[in-house]
């Protein structure tokens, strides 16, 4: 057997071994059962000790306003630096760098190849293209460029006609522009990004990157949605940054996710939705040592060949990705903070209640994430050689923010007037009956005008603005986020706890693709 056969595990039913194969199955049902357990609790206890609730209703809001106020610093600060990044000129810092010193054998960066994937299904020819016009006004040597359009065979037809006008425009450009087909139904695969993209990977290396004996630390990948826009400078940034971090090719490379591409014709909800998962990850740039790879990102190829591509069996393949390499180097690997942005497409669909669904789904596979949870845990309790404080340190971090993402808007929200509710005569007759409802809107609005840099930061970073809207079109933007409260309980909090619950009961999901729709605009 395999030595490190576990890090192949999609799910329990992937165990042969029937102690392991149940060990498992408990640690994809452990996240969603401890949510639900503090959300009974905080039911149960509210009607037995309401005071004792009340108090830590108390202390959990001025938790999360501490919380709050320190996130907003690290958005201002990833922000800057984001801005700074931009207007860095990355070639001419690449052409003074001279020969490397970080343990590659490169001579010159002019040496780094870009390999870049681009998995599509269902897309319209217009928002492929788009993808390939940035790809095109970027600053690097197109000559050092191979791009690998992943087609679908359950999207023949329509993959087939784009495929045929993206090879016609663009085929003579870049270094070398391949056009793949995954197959459907192999055995072992769960269809979604992840096969495609590994099926598109694995291609690239049979007909290209082994036929011309490119070395492999010569190359590195991004992984791309079809809808991710790149930056100019996104690839002469991220070879800086390959060529000069501490162990590069132990390191994966995250950008700034930012979902502006539609931004102006999204509804209010959906801007709303956006602008927070742009900050979110935006803030974590700020914290590296939690960070690991989400959506659009770049990695070694030598990596990625070493661990055998990523996974076909997974929803969650971005992150995924970077926990095979974690374990496969026994700990030595890093995801490295690009503070440079690629924009993507916000959810946007023909109608406002289809766009509301859309969100949801979206957001629910995104949490379908917890699933790393039992890898993480599994994989830990088999690899002897990473520290056990390393082990915690990750494993806390990785439960405690799904169970947040699950419970804490719900709490806040929700559930911190039950006290009042349940708590009996007594307990309404209080002092801190009466006071509770007080102090928690107080602390929840001081929690709330922290948003006025979050409303900021969205305005600083819209594009320009379509000639059709009028200028009173940015303070409905700024109103917009009054929304906040309904998008953190209904289109982050449950989505969250649904996908929790897909593990709980083994109603494991399939890969849903997110519609792009982009409307017309002037």
């Amino acid at each position: 057997m395999d030595e490190k056969y576990y890090l192949k595990i999609g799910r329990a039913a992937d165990l042969k071994d029937k102690r392991e194969r149940g060990l498992y199955r408990f640690l994809e049902m452990f996240t969603g059962l401890l949510s639900l357990l503090v959300l009974f609790l905080s039911v149960l206890l509210s009607y037995k000790l309401p005071v004792l609730v009340a108090f830590f209703i108390i202390l959990f809001d001025i938790y999360w306003l501490l919380r709050t106020v320190y996130f907003a610093f690290y958005l201002r600060a990833g922000y800057s630096q984001m801005k700074k990044n931009e207007e860095e000129d990355w070639i001419k810092k690449l052409e003074l760098l001279g020969v490397p010193r970080n343990g590659i054998n490169i001579p010159s960066w002019k040496n780094i190849y870009h390999l870049i994937i681009l998995p599509m299904y269902r897309e319209s020819f217009e928002i492929v293209e788009s993808t390939f016009k940035c790809l095109l006004n970027t600053d690097y040597p197109k000559e050092r460029m191979i791009i690998v359009l992943a087609c679908e065979e359950a999207d023949k037809e329509n993959a087939k006609e784009i495929a045929l006008k993206i090879k016609e425009k663009y085929g003579d450009i870049f270094y070398k522009l391949l056009i793949t087909c995954h197959p459907m139904g192999l055995v072992g695969e769960l269809a979604g990004h992840g096969a495609n993209d590994a099926w598109a990977t694995q291609k690239a290396k049979e007909l290209i990157i082994d036929p011309l004996n490119i070395p492999y630390e010569n190359i590195i990948v991004s992984s791309f949605d079809i809808d991710a826009c790149v930056y100019p400078k996104y690839f002469s940034c991220l070879t800086y940054y390959y060529l000069t971090v501490d162990k590069p090719l132990r390191t994966s490379y995250q950008p700034i996710p930012l979902y502006l591409n539609n931004v102006w014709q999204s509804p209010p909800l959906s801007r709303v939705f956006s602008f927070s998962s742009t900050f979110w990850h935006t803030m974590n740039q700020e914290r590296p040592e939690k960070l690991i790879t989400f959506s659009s990102h770049s990695m070694p190829f030598k990596a990625l060949n070493e661990v055998g591509f990523k996974q076909k069996n997974v929803v969650s393949d971005d992150s995924r990705i970077f926990w095979q390499c974690f374990f496969e180097y026994d700990g030595d690997y890093k995801v490295q903070p690009m503070y440079y942005p690629i924009s993507m497409d916000a959810n946007c669909a023909e109608t406002f209640l289809k766009t509301l669904k859309n969100i949801y789904k979206q957001q629910k596979r995104w949490a379908y994430g917890v699933g790393e949870v039992p890898f993480f845990i599994f994989a830990s309790l088999k690899d002897k050689k990473i520290s056990l404080q390393k082990k915690f340190a990750m494993g806390f971090e990785l439960v405690e923010g799904h169970v947040s993402w699950a419970i804490s808007s719900i709490l806040i929200f929700a559930l911190g007037w039950l006290p009042l509710y349940l708590g009996g005569n007594e307990f309404a007759q209080s002092l801190v009956s009466y006071n509770l409802p007080k102090i928690t809107s107080i602390i929840l609005t001081i929690t709330m005008s922290s948003l006025i840099i979050s409303i900021w930061v969205s305005m600083l970073l819209l594009p320009p603005k379509p000639v059709n809207y009028g200028r009173f079109k940015y303070i409905l933007m700024g109103f917009e986020w009054i929304l906040i409260p309904f998008v953190m309980i209904f289109f982050s909090a449950l989505p969250a706890l649904h996908a929790q619950m897909h593990w709980v009961f083994g109603k494991y999901m399939g890969f849903w693709v997110t519609p792009k729709i982009r409307k017309n605009e002037k």
